[in-house]
């Protein structure tokens, strides 16, 4: 999977804006709340609440891992180059609904 491939996916999300590029790392924010953000070019963070982080982790291991920096935080780590492009789906649908629910 490609980050246009990511792209793509978080269009289809209303309300979701993209920012960065370029040097940048490319960012999505719903109300200005993330959604996900590109970590480099094989990886993206997403917000998910714990217990669905948890649930991510167990169930796709080879998609999803949640490094030491982001223990305490809302997030997983994708691995969009060679993990599930449905479970990177579910993920970011699961983040957008998680930030538009805090409205």
């Amino acid at each position: 999977m490609l980050m246009s491939e990511i792209e793509t996916l978080v269009a289809e999300l209303a309300g979701v804006h993209r920012s960065g590029g370029g040097a940048e790392p490319l960012r999505w924010n719903y109300r200005g709340r993330l959604v996900a953000r590109q970590v480099d070019d094989t990886h993206l963070v997403i917000r998910a609440d714990f217990d669905y982080r948890d649930v991510l982790v167990r169930a796709h291991p080879n998609t999803f891992t949640v490094p030491n920096r982001f223990r305490k935080h809302m997030m997983v780590v994708a691995d969009v180059a060679d993990g599930s492009r449905d479970a990177i789906d579910d993920a970011l649908t699961a983040a957008w609904r998680l930030q538009r629910e805090a409205d």
